[in-house]
């Protein structure tokens, strides 16, 4: 990365990044839509989608840490251009997946790598070196704020599109869609990121980062954090629809549940990420765990019907991505914006192995049991764990021992 590399102007790179991520996180938001049509028609069972899924966010993590890395050292310009191309494949390869194991490689491995490639880490990235410290965090919950309204746009959108064409000519119509990614991403294509750039001296090598990461308490910490963010979220976007419909609710309900979470995490994206430049981001972080806690043991115990439904979608909406804007903010302010996409790929890998354990689970323990109870209760319990684990993190910058300038090498030799 340059070391003073011309910036892009704010208004283009909130755009840009804002309508990337509407795209790749309202199509992937949508896919419990899906659970019940493919498993009906192709004859699978629950936990042979909830695998691929699974496979998904785990893909989408480990793909994401190399992700970043390229992001950060050649710009995010190639990685998203890579990320849209895999994305539209994945799409059309899982309408057309004729056995559980190409739908867990299309579906999974796929549309996991193209993920990773087009959502938070990559663009995040950007908006830490584009932006300035000072509007940083303000800019990362501009950015959730554009995935959670992707969720109310799309979530209805895929619903309407399964019903009408079926659920295949669905999944190809929204991988055209997709690839309106690729005119986006030369909006976000940042200047000094070219061949000669990409060999400027940095500061640390990747391993040296990755070294100081996860010895400082912090880093770990966070990462539990987002491991439960993960858990929560996919377990609850993947399964709710079936859940609903197994207690007689109908499927617009669900779309609406859905859409709703959409709507309302706009709201609670954008206030974190203002609420980040005001007060210590720990005490955010951990007031979202516990709240998520108490709304879904509320909703467990309340008698469900469509109103209960929208009022727990509204809360947990407030809370859903609201995670990612303080979070992501807190390890840029106490490592710097030189490895961010890595380190965020990091993080987001911990989010991703919560994310299959909790799509996986679901399905799994629906299976065994004719219930989704026990992964409810895992959720509460996960939580208040998240938010106890989030109260000690520290915030400020780390301090680093000065590297020796060649002067004093000289000398000393």
């Amino acid at each position: 990365m340059p070391t003073n590399p011309p910036k892009l102007s704010m208004a283009q790179v909130l755009a840009c990044g804002a309508a990337v991520v509407t795209l790749s996180m309202g199509i992937r938001h949508g896919f419990g839509l899906w659970l019940l049509p493919i498993t009906q028609e192709m004859g699978w069972n629950r936990q042979s989608f909830a695998l691929a899924i699974a496979v998904q966010n785990l893909s989408w993590g480990l793909i994401g840490i190399f992700a970043g890395m390229v992001a950060d050292r050649f710009g995010a310009f190639r990685v998203l251009m890579g990320g849209a191309v895999l994305y539209g494949l994945g799409l059309a390869g899982m309408a057309l997946s004729p056995t559980p194991l190409v739908f867990t490689l299309t579906a999974g491995v796929l549309i996991g790598a193209a993920q990773a490639g087009t959502t938070y880490a990559v663009i995040y990235g950007v908006l830490g070196r584009q932006i300035a410290p000072e509007r940083r965090s303000w800019a990362m919950g501009v950015a959730a704020a554009a995935g959670s309204f992707g969720q109310f746009l799309m979530v209805p959108v895929e619903g309407w599109l399964i019903a009408g064409l079926g659920w295949q000519q669905a999944l190809l119509a929204l991988s055209l869609l997709v690839l309106l990614i690729v005119p986006l991403a030369f909006g976000l294509r940042e200047p000094g990121f070219t061949a000669a750039a990409a060999s400027v001296r940095r500061e640390q090598t990747v391993l040296q980062a990755l070294s100081e990461a996860f010895r400082y308490p912090s880093f770990n910490l966070l990462m539990a954090g987002y491991f439960v963010c993960g858990f929560q979220v996919v377990f609850i976007g993947v399964h709710m629809p079936s859940y609903l419909k197994d207690h007689g609710l109908s499927p617009q309900v669900a779309s609406y549940a859905l859409a709703l979470i959409g709507l309302f995490n706009v709201l609670g994206t954008y206030v974190a990420g203002t609420l980040g430049q005001r007060m210590p981001k720990r005490h955010i972080l951990a007031f979202i765990y516990f709240a998520r806690a108490v709304a879904i043991s509320v909703f467990l115990l309340v008698p469900l019907s469509p109103v209960s439904v929208y009022v727990f979608s509204a809360v947990m909406g407030s809370l859903w991505l609201s995670t990612v804007p303080p979070t992501n903010a807190t390890i840029a302010q106490i490592f710097g914006v030189q490895h961010l996409s890595m380190l965020g790929g990091f993080v987001f890998f911990s989010h991703q192995i919560g994310s299959f354990l909790g799509v996986w689970l679901g399905g799994y323990l629906y299976d065994a049991t004719g219930s989704y109870d026990i992964v409810w209760y895992i959720a509460i319990g996960l939580g208040i764990f998240a938010g106890l684990v989030n109260l000690p993190v520290k915030e400020s910058p780390i301090r680093r021992a000065p590297a020796p300038s060649a002067t004093s090498a000289t000398s000393a030799a």
